[in-house]
């Protein structure tokens, strides 16, 4: 009888920690650990700034988070990495290793360390540039890595996947491309959007060095609406350094009473803020948003959505279909289309039940990790 196959999958941040990538490759150690042929192991980094190595048991998976020296914008770094990877991959039984970037350090080094065991390295985002004022430093230095590092990267992992058409692996003749799901039996469907309160939700993380998320357009956008559509209200759920200064621009445009900032939520908290809402907004600014995931839980609990017409949101929104597309950093259009959604409820109805059938038929996780199996056992 063969023995289990290891799968090592290596992510910068894991959960607690909640964003996109984080319950991407959550999801997928779930599915390898839930094969009675494989066995998953999580190589992470510590949340809590400690140095030493933590090794944990979580959802049946054995997680390994590292220490991290120091931290440069979002992404941790150490020079112990290199042979802590080698160690821990040895020590583990490894047999492919699943590398998730785009966070610049430990998912290249364990490209880079792997040996002969066979890799993946599945890419999250279009270019990394962030194109906001102050960032000229920072959008250089990605530059340099994404033109100088990233290629030998892509070039040494013997497949790579694309998590939408803008990611950067996409393209690549060892590339495919496998998106991010949704628990369509987690996230249900809530009442029809015109009978929700006429509440505006974004999920999503609020950091400074995140400001490409939008969310500031976002706020500056319900001003717009809460002059002309009463009783709205916007929920910004998330945690992030951002978060006072987005307080401080409601209260400076007046609607600071109608804010709401619960902070990050998760489980059932976190689908009824989206199964309440009336809509779900993603007000991304650049191609570093490549998929969306919140917009997909929103389509899944037929919640309609309004996204920026940028990086992958275009992908996943059927305009005038499942949802509303409006130019990137312009709160006047963001306006007008949550607006178009509050007050027109047939509308609302219409693409909340359409978006929650996409998420139905191209989007349930167990179709989209059963790919992520056969390609390992196919190496």
């Amino acid at each position: 009888m063969s023995r289990h196959r290891t799968i090592a999958i290596v992510t910068p941040y894991y959960p607690p920690k909640i964003g996109g990538v984080e319950q991407y490759t959550a999801r997928l150690a779930a599915a390898v650990a839930a094969d009675p042929d494989l066995r998953a192991v999580v190589i992470t980094t510590r949340l809590d700034g400690g140095l030493r190595t933590r090794v944990t048991t979580e959802d049946g998976v054995r997680v390994v988070r590292l220490g991290a020296w120091l931290k440069l914008s979002n992404t941790p770094l150490s020079p112990l990495w290199p042979l802590q990877l080698r160690r821990w991959l040895k020590r583990t039984g490894t047999d492919v290793v699943n590398a998730h970037a785009p966070v610049p350090g430990l998912g290249d080094l364990a490209i880079a360390v792997a040996g002969c065991r066979p890799t993946v390295l599945t890419y999250h985002s279009g270019s990394m540039h962030k194109g906001s004022p102050g960032s000229g430093l920072a959008d250089r230095l990605i530059g340099l890595y994404e033109k100088a590092v990233l290629p030998r990267v892509f070039a040494r992992a013997r497949r790579l996947v694309a998590v939408s058409p803008v990611s950067l692996a996409e393209g690549h003749a060892h590339a495919v491309r496998i998106t991010p799901g949704v628990d369509i039996d987690r996230f249900t469907a809530g009442e029809p959007a015109s009978r929700r309160p006429r509440t505006i939700v974004y999920v999503g993380r609020m950091d400074r060095s995140s400001a490409w998320k939008g969310v500031d357009v976002l706020v500056r956008a319900f001003a717009r609406i809460a002059t002309d559509v009463s009783d709205t209200r916007l929920r910004l759920v998330g945690d992030g350094d951002a978060l006072p200064g987005l307080r401080a621009l409601a209260d400076e445009l007046g609607v600071a009473e109608r804010l709401e900032t619960p902070g990050a939520l998760s489980g059932d908290a976190l689908t009824d803020a989206i199964r309440t809402a009336a809509i779900l907004a993603l007000p991304s600014l650049t191609e570093a948003e490549s998929f969306g995931m919140a917009l997909v839980e929103g389509m899944a609990c037929a919640t309609p959505v309004v996204g920026s017409a940028v990086g992958g949101i275009p992908y996943v929104v059927a305009d005038g279909e499942t949802g509303l597309l409006v130019p990137a950093g312009d709160p006047d259009a963001l306006a007008a289309a949550c607006a178009k959604l509050l007050t027109n409820g047939d509308l609302a109805d219409q693409m909340g039940t359409q978006g929650r059938r996409v998420a139905e038929e191209r989007y349930a996780w167990p179709h989209l990790t059963a790919r992520y199996l056969e390609l390992f056992r196919a190496l």
